[in-house]
């Protein structure tokens, strides 16, 4: 029998599925604390659409950033 030249652990199809779909998520959720906190700050100081904005462009901006610091650490420990 002879074996697969090339495959390593991190080669699974399902992994890189389940990493995908996890940093999705991970944006959806920055996005709609965002719009949250926006909407909670728009109903205190005033304005709430300016608000529900701000929220949601700093929720995507930390969910960005947030996934690809988890991209880059899951790239690195595929390197080995």
């Amino acid at each position: 029998m002879q074996a697969m030249a090339g495959k390593g652990n991190n080669d699974n199809p399902w992994l890189a599925g389940a990493v995908i779909g996890s940093l999705g998520v991970e944006v959806g959720v920055c996005v709609f604390l965002g719009y949250w906190l926006g909407s909670k700050a728009g109903e205190h100081f005033g304005d709430a659409k300016s608000w529900m904005l701000g929220g949601v462009l700093v929720g995507l901006a930390v969910g960005i950033v947030s996934a690809i610091l988890i991209l880059r650490k899951v790239l690195k420990e595929s390197d080995g």
